[in-house]
């Protein structure tokens, strides 16, 4: 993103940190610590985002958490590295853009979920309220693996439930930024190994 682009992002953010939104936001404290988060959200990220309609200081914040606190990548991308751009393996990091989140990852019986928008530009096709119970309680809304049980058993929503509800919220504006994408194939065994 060019520098002038990130000055823009910057203003924005604090205009935007500065109006509260509902009576949750004038609870939080808007400090330094968040612009800064909210910023490098945008550098990092590594696709391009759809700001339409969307609140840009949440997705900003919630691809700081996606992509530097979460490392959601590792699981929902398949592969999650680009072919010579593992960081496991001493390359440059080089993110998989084309299948960004679009799960399709293989942990034994089960597979990493499609977190990216539908059609209806859903994340998972899941409205927020759906998102926030699926990670507060584990609770799998497929229901793919009933013989072993209703929760997500790969997932860490035990560690992500402790999130506060504004981090939510970031994470599902920022997941709703994203471009859909389809899952690549399954990566070779060997090379699962090393990721």
């Amino acid at each position: 993103m060019k520098t002038s682009a990130i000055t823009f992002l910057a203003a924005l953010c604090l205009i935007a940190l500065a109006v509260p939104q509902s009576k949750a936001d004038d609870k939080r404290k808007s400090d330094d610590s968040e612009i800064n988060r909210i910023l490098a959200g945008f550098k990092i990220s590594p696709v391009r985002l759809n700001l339409r309609g969307k609140n840009i200081v949440l997705v900003g914040l919630g691809s700081y958490l996606v992509n530097a606190a979460g490392a959601c990548n590792d699981c929902h991308t398949n592969p999650p590295f680009q072919e010579g751009g593992n960081p496991f393996q001493g390359q440059p990091e080089k993110i998989n853009k084309e299948n960004f989140l679009a799960g399709g990852m293989m942990f034994g019986p089960f597979v990493s979920r499609n977190i990216t928008p539908d059609t209806n530009g859903l994340p998972a096709g899941l409205t927020y309220a759906q998102f926030k119970k699926v990670i507060r309680t584990g609770v799998d809304p497929d229901q793919l693996h009933p013989e072993i049980s209703p929760l997500l058993q790969v997932m860490p929503w035990p560690v992500y439930r402790r999130l506060s509800d504004h981090d939510l919220r970031a994470i599902y504006e920022y997941l709703r930024s994203i471009p859909h994408a389809e899952p690549g194939a399954p990566a070779p065994a060997a090379a699962r190994q090393t990721q």
